[in-house]
């Protein structure tokens, strides 16, 4: 079968000194802790708390959307994030203050499921093979989604009528709504809670090996692009307009603009 080195069985030489072209690194959005506060301060109830866990440990859309019950550990205060990007799991914190209001989310949620096994549904999708090993995990409410949706959907891949988790854009639009509301003049998307969860912690002092195991990154110059906030600026150089080579006091009084000036009668 041809590959890239070869076309129609015809090797191909000059393509060994070739080298696949890197996508531009591109400086992440990051909010500051006054805008996040008001970000969360627009929101409310289960799309608080999504966020919150966005912004407070560091989690990708996807990750919480498919957080199960059995994934939340109070006692040890962790959440164990399965099937990351990779399909690696790591273990991260769980934030003190959503603790109780996750405890009286989940209440709910179990309300909810056992309405579920009462109505003949209640079964939520598993991992591949896992309903071959226990075909009764699927009702077990520790496997239940922490974040289900607000009604029933059918699978399309097995056309079983079940409740999946949350669908991905309530939470993207409401995001996009509050960084409205809170006045974010920045482009706020759900990834950027990420981005100023990991930068926050950084600003906080605590190492990059931390933020790294933290954000599940798999090479540490990943997480190294969070560290351009720290630099203050232009790599933490110091203006020289700031050290004395300017003028003292703003000149408030001085018109520096005159070019916009517009005389009387002009057209």
């Amino acid at each position: 079968m041809p590959n890239r080195r070869s076309v129609l069985g015809e090797p191909l030489a000059w393509l060994d000194g070739l080298v696949r072209s890197k996508r531009p690194a591109r400086v992440p959005t990051v909010l500051t802790v006054g805008e996040m506060r008001r970000l969360l301060a627009s929101l409310d109830g289960m799309k608080w708390l999504m966020a919150s866990l966005l912004y407070g440990v560091g989690l990708r859309l996807r990750e919480c959307l498919k957080l199960r019950v059995k994934d939340i550990d109070f006692e040890y205060r962790q959440i164990i994030v399965r099937d990351g990007k990779g399909g690696k799991d790591r273990v991260t914190m769980l934030p003190a203050a959503v603790i109780d209001p996750l405890k009286a989310h989940l209440v709910r949620v179990k309300v909810l499921h056992d309405r579920d096994l009462a109505s003949g549904y209640g079964d939520v999708e598993l991992p591949e093979g896992l309903v071959r090993k226990y075909p009764r995990a699927a009702y077990d409410w520790a496997w239940k989604f922490v974040f289900p949706a607000y009604r029933y959907s059918t699978c399309p891949r097995t056309g079983v009528i079940r409740r999946h988790h949350v669908f991905e854009d309530v939470l993207i639009r409401a995001v996009k709504q509050a960084a409205r509301s809170a006045g974010i003049n920045k482009h706020v998307s759900c990834h950027t809670l990420r981005h100023s969860f990991a930068t926050h912690l950084l600003e906080g002092g605590y190492d990059i090996r931390t933020v790294q195991e933290l954000l599940g990154h798999k090479d540490v110059s990943t997480t190294m692009i969070y560290t351009h906030v720290l630099n203050k600026g232009g790599r933490g150089v110091k203006s020289p307009l700031d050290s004395g080579g300017g003028a003292s006091q703003p000149p408030l009084a001085r018109d520096v603009t005159p070019e916009y000036r517009v005389s009387a009668g002009a057209s």
